[in-house]
């Protein structure tokens, strides 16, 4: 793409929670062409109002900033499409819009999102490319997450072999798969691992809801503080997504941080937070259950391990990595089992360990410049789901954002015009730190309690 056809590029991120956030801002910055100037772009970042809205602390350690970034209801969300970028004089003519709008959400929102914004666009001259994806492994809902993420004008797979699932899916139900577009995950960098740093460092990678079981975490746990135990001359470290009270993609009914309160630590064990990458910068051992933490250490050629201990089940997510040399159990490491990736199988799971990874996003970079100039302007999005096709779904999909089943904001939805007052504000952190306190708190109780 030259780079006359980037300038003054406007890029708008919705994202839910910080791993999307994360995901989102940085697939927008790989879009854009090498060729543009940063200073010709402008990124502005929505995070969606809900459970997992990442506090300023998850930002501060995801590290991707924008020009703007602002908490929003759907609704708002909407209605600042509708008014256009900062800084751009209203139009009658709806010609000004963003050029990109990466949608970083759960499927549902995705869906209500795509409907919404085909109202708001309704007759104008421009729209946004709008973009969607991944934030990493799919390893369950394939079906229902994509059809859901269906009527984008590019959904982004992280791998050859995603993309070739997707287009069977869309395909499947006569869906257009032409969306479909072949990346990588936007978030994969940093050193090839050259040799043991010292000390030899081990690092668990841990998930909020993967295992999910007070018996299954406890087990983990365990098993690293004993293999900290039977190799003094180890760091181990716990590698943890949020502190208590936080919640990311998933929520966390048992942290780590909890369980281990009261337990005999040996001195080379301990928890860290960070940005992964930095942490990885001193591994030379990554373990998980089936983090896709474990793709940027194959990325960087980190030896990697996937749990086996608890099983290879679909719930857990480690079936996704079967045939990739990485499978063992902890008895294994403990004996100083050294994992060897199957090339083969990395290859088809966009890793780009090969060095390939410069040139993974240029056919998403191609399709926007095809789409952004485009004779005459984008058509009307077109989701799978519509009240004909879906009617017992969609609506349920669409009042959740508080939208009818056309995309119209239904009567009494959150005014984009009215900020929130200081008590207001203050009602809203309470609100939300009630629900975490209930999550993590009162839910387990009640849990164990109906088990009685």
């Amino acid at each position: 793409m030259p780079a006359s056809a980037t300038k003054s590029l406007r890029v708008a991120v919705l994202a839910d929670s910080d791993t999307r956030w994360k995901w989102g801002a940085l697939t927008a910055k790989r879009l854009i062409p090498d060729e543009s100037d940063d200073s010709d772009v402008r990124l502005d970042g929505y995070l969606l109002r809900g459970r997992a809205t990442p506090t300023a602390r998850q930002l501060q350690e995801v590290g991707v900033h924008a020009d703007s970034l602002r908490e929003v209801t759907a609704v708002e969300f909407l209605r600042a499409m509708e008014a256009g970028p900062a800084g751009t004089e209203a139009d009658p003519e709806g010609t000004e819009s963003y050029d990109i709008l990466v949608l970083s959400l759960v499927g549902g929102g995705v869906q209500a999102m795509l409907h919404g914004l085909r109202s708001v666009f309704a007759g104008r001259a421009k729209r946004p490319v709008v973009v969607t994806g991944y934030v990493g492994v799919v390893y369950e809902k394939l079906a229902d997450g994509l059809l859901l993420r269906h009527g984008a004008d590019l959904v982004l797979a992280n791998s050859r072999q995603d993309a070739d699932r997707f287009r069977a899916v869309y395909d499947g139900v006569g869906a257009d798969s032409s969306s479909v577009t072949e990346v990588a995950l936007p978030f994969l960098g940093g050193d090839p691992y050259e040799g043991e740093h010292e000390p030899y460092t081990v690092v668990f990678a841990a998930q909020p809801s993967v295992p999910e079981s007070r018996k299954d975490r406890t087990y983990l746990l365990n098993r690293l503080i004993r293999h900290a135990r039977q190799h003094p001359g180890r760091e181990v470290l716990l590698k943890l997504r949020s502190k208590p009270g936080e919640h990311t993609t998933h929520i966390e009914e048992l942290p780590y941080q909890k369980l281990v309160q009261g337990m005999d630590v040996p001195a080379n064990f301990r928890l860290v937070y960070g940005h992964m990458g930095e942490v990885l910068d001193r591994t030379d051992l990554l373990v998980t259950v089936s983090s896709t933490a474990a793709l940027e250490a194959l990325h960087r050629r980190i030896p990697t391990v996937v749990l086996t201990d608890l099983g290879v089940r679909e719930t857990f997510g480690n079936h996704h990595f079967v045939g990739s040399g990485c499978l063992a159990s902890w008895d294994q490491l403990d004996a100083g089992h050294r994992p060897v990736p199957d090339a083969e199988w990395v290859s088809r799971q966009g890793v780009a360990a090969d060095g390939s990874y410069a040139t993974a996003f240029d056919a998403g970079r191609e399709r926007i410049a095809k789409l952004l100039g485009r004779p005459g302007g984008l058509p009307p999005l077109n989701p799978y789901y519509t009240p004909e096709t879906a009617p017992g779904y969609l609506p349920g999909i669409l009042a959740r954002h508080h939208l009818g089943p056309d995309g119209v904001p239904l009567p009494g939805a959150p005014a984009a015009d009215k900020a929130p007052g200081p008590v207001r504000q203050i009602v809203r952190r309470a609100a939300r730190g009630a629900y975490r306190h209930g999550v993590q708190r009162v839910a387990p109780v009640i849990r164990r309690m109906g088990e009685l």
